[in-house]
């Protein structure tokens, strides 16, 4: 299934990098004005008129792929499982001790030592300004 995913994900970026291409090859609608004054694509590789009509179906040729690609990509998203081992799973286990009995003195944490009011515990961690 991994390898279907990798496969959609690479032919979606060719559409679209095929999409941007042929958009920028495409000529504006005022582009049609310069081409009657001798500036135009009248000498181009598809003649004057050809290439607007085959740019155009490639474009959207390009972008029912895009499209098609998008759709299994929600398709292949929404179908995969759970995931058989998460994050937690790989770490290591803590052994703690059970409820009844105490903890070694030496592991035992010591709290520090404060003389400030009870009121200003709260921002004894705060950096002053």
């Amino acid at each position: 299934m991994q390898t279907m995913f990798t496969l959609v994900v690479i032919v979606q970026v060719l559409a679209a990098l095929t999409i941007i291409g042929l958009v920028l090859l495409q000529h504006g609608k005022g582009a049609d004005m310069g081409a009657s004054f001798g500036s135009g694509a009248s000498g181009s590789l598809f003649g004057a008129t050809g290439s607007s009509n085959f740019l155009s179906k490639s474009t959207g040729v390009a972008a029912a792929v895009f499209f098609a690609s998008t759709l299994a990509l929600a398709y292949i998203g929404a179908n995969r499982g759970a995931p058989s081992v998460g994050v937690m799973d790989n770490l290591p286990a803590v052994k703690t001790a059970p409820a009844g009995a105490s903890a070694p003195a030496a592991s035992a944490p010591v709290a520090p030592a404060t003389s400030a009011p009870a009121s200003a515990a709260g921002q004894a961690n705060q950096i002053p300004k």
